[in-house]
C-alpha cells in the first residue's frame, strides 16, 4: 500500500462525487496524463486532480502510430504503476481497442484495471448501442466510467485521422445526443476531444456530469493534456491544443504546477489552442 511522502502536503482524496461537487461549485478540475510511478509522484505532488493512464501509452511511450496496438495486459501494468505513485489523486484507465466488443470483454478489462490496476474509474470511448450497454453494465457493478467523445482515437481509421469532429451543425447536435445518451446509461465523467468551442460549451452545458475537455475550448469543466506534450517532448508537432508547460521553468513539477494553475484560473485553454 502507498505511504504518503511527508514532504507533500496532505489533502483530501478526490472522488467521484468530488467531481461531481467541483463541477457544481465551478471549480475546474485538472486531468493529466501519467504511465509511470515518478510521473504520477509529480502529478500528486502539484495537486493535480485526475490522473489519467491513457491508452496514448502506445504513441507517446512504446512509439506506435495509433493507440491499437495497446492490449490490456499493457493497460494493468502501467496503471498498476501510476497507482504506486499516488494518494488523493483519483487515478482513471483506458480500456484499450476492442475490449468493449461485448459486454463480457467490457466486464473483464473493468474488473482487471480496477481490480489489479488500483484505478478508481475506467474510460471508454464512443456511445454505440454496445457501448451503452457497457457503460451500464460497469456502472451497476460499482465500476465509476468516463466516457469519451468527439475525436476519439481508437476510430482513427473511420475518422480517416486524428481529424476534429463536430465542425458541421448535424454532427455537433449528434455529439450533444451521444453525451446526454452516456450520462443516461451510468457514465459519471466525461473527456471531450477535438471539437469547436461552441460545442464544448454545449455539451458542458447540457450533461450534469462533470465534462474535461482536451481541445474542445475552454468552457469545459476540466482539461486534459498527455503530459509529454505539455512538457515538450513529445516528437514531431505538438497538437495545437497543447501548450508546452515546460519552456521557460526549470523543472518537471514546476511545470506541472504551472498547468494545474493555468487550468484552475481558466489562463489555458486560450484561443489559439481552441478551434473553430
Amino acid at each position: 500500500m502507498y505511504v504518503q511522502n511527508p514532504s507533500v502536503p496532505e489533502r483530501k482524496p478526490v472522488t467521484v462525487p468530488s467531481l461531481q461537487a467541483m463541477k457544481s461549485q465551478g471549480r475546474r478540475i485538472v486531468m493529466l496524463t501519467a504511465y509511470d510511478a515518478s510521473f504520477a509522484w509529480q502529478l500528486e505532488a502539484a495537486g493535480v486532480d485526475v490522473a489519467l493512464v491513457g491508452d496514448s501509452l502506445g504513441m507517446v511511450v512504446q512509439g506506435h502510430r495509433s493507440t491499437l496496438p495497446v492490449t490490456l495486459d499493457h493497460m494493468v501494468y502501467h496503471t498498476a504503476a501510476v497507482a504506486r505513485g499516488l494518494s488523493a489523486t483519483l487515478l482513471v484507465a483506458d480500456l484499450p481497442f476492442m475490449a468493449d466488443r461485448d459486454i463480457a470483454h467490457a466486464l473483464e478489462a473493468g474488473a482487471r484495471l480496477v481490480g489489479e490496476g488500483g484505478a478508481a474509474m475506467v474510460k471508454i470511448e464512443g456511445a454505440a448501442a454496445h457501448i451503452l450497454e457497457a457503460i451500464d453494465a460497469l456502472a451497476v457493478r460499482a465500476i465509476p466510467v468516463c466516457a469519451h467523445l468527439g475525436l476519439t482515437p481508437q476510430s482513427v481509421h473511420k475518422f480517416g485521422g486524428f481529424r476534429i469532429q463536430g465542425r458541421e451543425q448535424a454532427a455537433a447536435d449528434h455529439i450533444v445526443d451521444e453525451a446526454l445518451a452516456v450520462q443516461a446509461a451510468g457514465a459519471d465523467l466525461l473527456v471531450l476531444e477535438g471539437v469547436p468551442v461552441e460545442l464544448g460549451r454545449r455539451v458542458t452545458a447540457a450533461v450534469r456530469i462533470p465534462v474535461i475537455g482536451i481541445g474542445a475550448g475552454p468552457h469545459c469543466d476540466g482539461q486534459v493534456l498527455v503530459i509529454h506534450d505539455m512538457l515538450g517532448i513529445t516528437p514531431g508537432k505538438r497538437p495545437k491544443f497543447s501548450k508546452d508547460f515546460l519552456a521557460g521553468r526549470d523543472s518537471v513539477a514546476a511545470a506541472i504546477a504551472a498547468y494545474a494553475d493555468a487550468v484552475r484560473s481558466g489562463a489555458f485553454p486560450a484561443a489559439e489552442h481552441s478551434f473553430t
